[in-house]
């Protein structure tokens, strides 16, 4: 099968980068809309048998990518792909992963039934924001992480005395991980959920007093959350606070949040593009589309990716 590369609207600045890693051109592609709003996709190069990599994020416009993917899918299938693989760096709705009161959806697993029931044969996805999301999906799914990605940078630093922090307790497993890599201690925030994006953060557990702190999670919304643990590790003796989360939705005024906070820079991956054109100097953004690249073709050559999740030896080399 050959292998094509196909770039949703929402993030080509990433395929661009995976296209020219692996030296294989875009598929040429039409995406446009109706006037209503209704979405138009046309596949302009012969793809039947091949296996295709549709590179497209859920995120911001979160129901227009997502409805973008799927006719995507839909195209392919009815053009007769080989196989169809889904790279989907973020997937929104991911934080409606269970019920919590009463008539509430479960919309992670829905999302799940339109992407497999649409026709893809394998999805892709970095930190979902709980690891039992898998388990929706009845197609094979590669989850990888990016805490590895961080530890790498924040090992270049030469950092001293360095606590690796988790905003709460669900992020406790990946702080502990990454604490794994710097070799290091942990801590985690004790915070109780009062609302949607809002939190009360009621004690810390761990040391972090003298040391420098870094905060780690999957993904950044509206920014309440991390930036009031920033300033209550600040207060509790911290020297100095670094941010690392994946996933930098950055939603109302999240980057002016993150400017103010006491923390001293703040690290995303690339799994989305810029969602605003505000910025701040704190704000770095580090690239996975080599390790992405790397991925796709152990995908293609049916080759295992048990190599690209042997972290420890391999995270200052990616």
């Amino acid at each position: 099968m050959e292998m094509q590369i196909i770039s949703g609207s929402c993030h080509r600045k990433l395929a661009q980068k995976v296209s020219r890693y692996l030296k294989i051109k875009l598929t040429p592609t039409q995406f446009s809309s109706f006037a209503d709003g209704e979405k138009y996709v046309r596949i302009k190069r012969k793809v039947r048998g091949d296996d295709i990599f549709i590179i497209q994020p859920i995120c911001p416009p979160v129901n227009d990518s997502l409805m973008e993917l799927l006719i995507t899918i839909d195209a392919l299938k009815r053009a007769s792909a080989g196989r169809i693989n889904v790279i989907a760096p973020y997937l929104a709705y991911s934080r409606q992963d269970r019920k919590v009161i009463s008539r509430e959806p479960i919309s992670a697993k829905l999302i799940a039934n339109l992407i497999t029931i649409a026709g893809a044969d394998r999805l892709f996805t970095i930190d979902l924001h709980k690891d039992q999301i898998q388990g929706y999906y009845d197609i094979p799914i590669d989850h990888f992480v990016g805490y590895p990605l961080f530890a790498a940078h924040i090992k270049k630093q030469n950092l001293k005395n360095i606590v690796v922090v988790a905003p709460d307790v669900g992020a406790a497993d990946r702080a502990r991980k990454m604490a794994t890599l710097l070799q290091c201690p942990i801590a985690i925030i004790d915070k109780r959920r009062t609302g949607h994006n809002q939190s009360e953060i009621l004690n810390i557990v761990g040391e972090v007093k003298g040391k420098t702190a870094i905060l780690i999670d999957d993904l950044i919304d509206t920014g309440g959350t991390i930036t009031s643990a920033a300033k209550a590790l600040i207060i509790e003796g911290a020297v100095d606070v670094k941010i690392c989360a994946t996933h930098a939705l950055l939603s109302k005024d999240a980057v002016e949040k993150l400017e103010a906070c006491p923390a001293s820079e703040v690290l995303f991956l690339d799994t989305i593009p810029p969602t605003t054109k505000k910025t701040s100097k704190k704000i770095k953004y580090l690239s996975m589309a080599k390790l992405l690249s790397k991925a796709m073709l152990y995908i293609h050559l049916n080759k295992s990716l048990g190599k690209l999740f042997t972290w420890e030896d391999k995270v200052t080399k990616l």
